[in-house]
């Protein structure tokens, strides 16, 4: 349904999406996960046609979104992160005007207008002015826009940045009723997100496809890198900079406790692949004087992967405490320069 081959973008001197191949099966769900800035939102842009790419091709229902750019957004359903609303209409008034814009028919417009009233809970606010309603509801018009054409395809950008639990959940439920007779791709840098929703998962870092796969396969493929949870108390930076000095240490990852009083500190200790350092961990937080209340080992899960295909290894400490996902804020910096684009996002 959706098939993205060597697909780059430049700005300037800026590389914001380089290389980027993977492909959306009919029905299925994808999540393209990656840190902030990771080129997620360009590559959404060029599917809907909104960005032209600098080289590669992308195809939707088979028509090349260059060759063919009106033909797929017929196909194609699009909500940036920011939902392109018109706050001072009624949601039934601003559906039937989006409708007419995408070319639905006169004579289908009014069934087209209730189905998705009723597919995205919208019925109760029909009547209500867009800019009376909250974020989860205005989410949802977003969403009802995108769909109201009847697209095969629908690439949601952030859908639930945002909400609150309640309102995440039920858009999550959406995006599921959705799927099965409609190709979904969303993005997102909520882990959870990914795991909730989607079938299978792109992960992108610094313009890069670092993985693909469905998350079984992907954690199965990382299931050997090793990995220690500690709750520990004692010098922050020596304890740091004397681990890193193990030979098998990849990355460390400091957790905030709740508690701001407690002089306890929370660490997670990534390895590498097969390697038992527990009892070296344990014996070099002893030496340096450090208090051990727990040690434990971890198993592989969607942090794992996401940390260790997004996660630049941390060299050296250069007299700073080392801080979580310093990497990740590392390589988001690369390709910014996508977040901030101007313009309007086209409905």
């Amino acid at each position: 349904m959706i098939e993205v081959e060597h697909l780059s973008k430049v700005y300037g001197s800026t590389t914001a999406i380089e290389d980027v191949t993977f492909q959306v099966e009919p029905g299925e769900i994808l999540g393209l996960l990656g840190p902030n800035g990771a080129g997620k939102t360009t590559t959404m842009r060029i599917l809907a046609g909104y960005l032209p790419a600098t080289q590669g091709t992308a195809r939707v229902n088979g028509f090349e979104v260059h060759e063919n750019p009106m033909a797929v957004r017929q196909r194609i359903g699009y909500l940036p992160e920011t939902p392109p609303l018109y706050l001072d209409m009624t949601v039934e008034g601003y559906l039937h005007f989006v409708a007419r814009l995408k070319g639905v028919s006169a004579g289908d417009r009014e069934q087209r207008v209730q189905t998705v009233l009723q597919e995205c809970n919208l019925l109760e606010k029909r009547t209500s002015l867009i800019h009376k309603l909250s974020k989860g509801f205005r989410q949802r018009v977003g969403i009802a826009q995108a769909i109201v054409h009847d697209p095969p395809a629908i690439i949601l950008d952030e859908p639930t940045v945002g909400l609150d639990p309640r309102q995440i959940i039920d858009v999550r439920h959406l995006i599921k009723k959705l799927a099965g007779n409609k190709t979904v791709i969303l993005s997102t840098h909520i882990l959870p997100e990914v795991s909730m929703t989607c079938n299978r998962v792109a992960i992108i870092n610094q313009g890069h496809v670092v993985g693909t796969g469905s998350l079984t396969d992907l954690m199965t493929q990382l299931a050997g890198v090793s990995s220690y949870e500690l709750l520990l108390q004692g010098d922050q930076s020596r304890i740091a900079q004397q681990l890193l000095n193990l030979s098998g240490i990849q990355s460390l990852h400091w957790h905030d406790l709740e508690d701001a009083s407690n002089p306890r500190l929370s660490l997670r200790v990534v390895c590498d692949p097969g390697t038992e350092l527990g009892p070296k961990i344990a014996a070099t937080l002893v030496h340096e004087g450090a208090y051990i209340y727990e040690i434990r080992p971890t198993v592989t899960n969607l942090e794992d992967v996401f940390l260790q295909l997004t996660t630049e290894e941390q060299t050296s400490i250069e007299g700073d405490v080392i801080s979580d996902l310093e990497g990740s804020s590392s390589a988001a910096e690369g390709a910014d320069q996508e977040e901030n684009s101007d313009g309007k996002e086209p409905l």
